[in-house]
């Protein structure tokens, strides 16, 4: 006859399971935590699928194969611009190239092999950080900082510009901090204007009716966010945008990220570089 082992030792072998299963748990949750606040930083999660499904994604999608493109020119210096530059703009009318910096805030503007042609002055900009050409002698500013975009016009006869003289639009989606407007790009044929959010969140509004570029149509303003392509960029941060004319896609930069996403007509993401 087998006997059983007297009850007080089994609540003893139930009571020490019970203690180190708490133990476990209250182990578990601190890093659960850690896991989720930095994955809502870094994006682990969103970048491993993402890149799943770039895996098995059909190749009948009209992407324009970022993952071929080979850097030409990397890390060039501008001689005689000691100042951070941030944004690059190509002007198909004077074929040169615009940037703007933000300590010392200037338009500058670039021969095609990074020469500096001229330096223009900003006044009252405050953090500039992106130029984007919108026509001919039309382009737009953003002002990180104050979460602004500032129209401009330059010709051959600007030699300063000053907010105050300009047309604004101030944007103030999730303002807070100098984490505000990193990147524009321009769709001439859509007349729409995306802005780039670095982070906190991660996001590209899109604007219409700013730019004005027919001064005698309605003044129709739109401010367009999209929290579901938004929510499918999976990088880090945004750093810059470009909009191809050819497909009607948008190329999103991630500086953190070192990944350049291809976004489709409907927001979606169908390419990417690194």
């Amino acid at each position: 006859m087998v006997s059983s082992p007297p009850a007080q030792s089994v609540r003893v072998t139930r009571m020490r399971r019970s203690t180190r299963s708490l133990l476990l748990l209250l182990a578990l949750v601190p890093l659960v935590a850690i896991f989720m606040l930095a994955n809502q930083r870094y994006r682990y999660v969103e970048s491993a699928l993402f890149d799943w499904q770039m895996f098995w994604q059909s190749e009948s999608l009209q992407a324009i194969g970022l993952d071929q493109y080979r850097v030409v020119t990397e890390g060039q210096v501008i001689t005689g611009l000691e100042d951070d530059v941030s944004g690059l703009s190509y002007d198909p009318d004077r074929k040169s190239l615009f940037t703007v910096t933000n300590q010392n805030a200037e338009l500058v503007e670039l021969s095609l092999d990074g020469r500096v042609l001229r330096r223009i002055p900003l006044v009252g900009f405050g953090d500039a950080e992106a130029v984007e050409y919108i026509s001919p002698g039309l382009y737009v500013i953003s002002d990180e900082r104050r979460l602004r975009l500032i129209q401009i016009h330059v010709d051959d006869n600007t030699k300063s510009l000053n907010a105050a003289d300009a047309e604004q639009l101030t944007l103030g989606i999730n303002a807070g901090g100098n984490k505000g407007y990193e990147g524009l790009a321009y769709d001439s044929v859509g007349k729409r204007l995306f802005v780039a959010r670095e982070r906190d969140p991660v996001q590209i509004i899109e604007v219409r009716g700013f730019p004005k570029t027919n001064h005698d149509a309605p003044g129709d303003l739109q401010v367009i966010s999209n929290s579901k392509r938004d929510g499918r960029l999976s990088v880090r941060d945004l750093s810059s945008l470009q909009f191809d004319e050819t497909s009607g896609h948008l190329l999103a930069l991630s500086d953190e990220s070192k990944r350049i996403l291809e976004l489709d007509t409907s927001g979606h993401p169908i390419g990417s570089g690194s």
